[in-house]
């Protein structure tokens, strides 16, 4: 098991680097988000659980600066925040990494490295992009994060899906992101691709950066993560540090908990169906 890294005493001291209070988001007359609290801190990750429509994603628009909170307290570094877009988000050090990934798949790894942040060279009619320095940039910085890829001009495209989600952490961590969310990034990944992107996702944190993972998965929370919310029909449904929940108990919360076990009572009582012709079935 990856062991996880906790913050030292002046650490804590000083504000989170993201905190949500009470947060809440509402389109129309339907509840997206209410009351939901969220601390993220340096070299922390911080996980957040929940089934689909528990209002993940709309948690993650509202740190990334795609929708504006409705409701609550939302705090960068300690200072109120409502953030206008998600390019204010990331000249803030806020960068998300979807799912689905923004890269262009024929493109080589390098170009997408760098992606709508290009260096050049020259001026003028002479101004060019600067390869060489993309190039060994790219391949330094993979290594920098422990990311051996075979050649960094292949298409993007021919890497793993595991791969492809460690170049755009790399990436991120490059420049200069303070907070790293993640959206599902081992949800369409086998054992073995999401042992690498967890790796990775461990050294964003012990890079000293902040890290939301939002995941379905308790058994990959559990493996990296130092806080744990969970989130059920857009609201709180437990809130934890890593030493006061054990994995079997995260487990069961994110399964629905006691529900699972009422469920499980009534089915135990509910009598067999009449078989076809109407005529009950002979007791057991």
């Amino acid at each position: 098991m990856t062991e996880t890294t906790g913050t030292t005493d002046s650490e804590r001291a000083a504000p989170a680097l993201i905190e949500l209070d009470g947060v809440s988001k509402y389109y129309g007359n339907v509840r997206a988000l209410e009351g939901v609290r969220l601390e993220v801190r340096a070299g922390e990750i911080s996980c957040v659980l929940g089934d689909n429509g528990a209002g993940k994603s709309t948690l993650i628009k509202i740190i990334s600066g795609l929708h504006q909170h409705d409701g609550g307290d939302f705090l960068i570094e300690g200072e109120p925040a409502t953030l206008a877009s998600p390019r204010e988000a990331l000249d803030l050090g806020i960068a998300t990494v979807y799912q689905d990934l923004a890269v262009v798949p024929l493109m080589p790894v390098w170009r997408n490295f760098f992606l709508g942040s290009e260096p050049t060279r020259g001026s003028g009619p002479f101004k060019r992009l600067d390869v060489k320095l993309m190039r060994e940039t790219t391949r330094a910085e993979l290594l920098r994060m422990g990311i051996d890829l075979r050649d960094v001009d292949q298409p993007i495209g021919t890497l793993s899906g595991g791969e492809r989600q460690c170049v755009a952490i790399a990436r991120a961590v490059y420049f200069g992101a303070k907070v790293l969310v993640l959206d599902e990034p081992t949800a369409a990944l086998g054992v073995k691709q999401s042992g690498l992107v967890l790796k990775y996702v461990a050294a964003a944190r012990d890079a000293g950066l902040g890290v939301v993972l939002i995941t379905h998965n308790p058994h990959h929370a559990y493996l990296v993560g130092n806080r744990f919310v969970l989130l059920k029909r857009g609201a709180m449904a437990g809130s934890h540090t890593r030493d006061s929940i054990t994995l079997d108990e995260l487990t069961r919360q994110m399964a629905g908990g006691s529900e699972l076990e009422e469920l499980s009572l009534e089915l135990e009582h509910t009598p067999a169906p009449a078989p076809l012709g109407g005529r009950p079935a002979d007791p057991v």
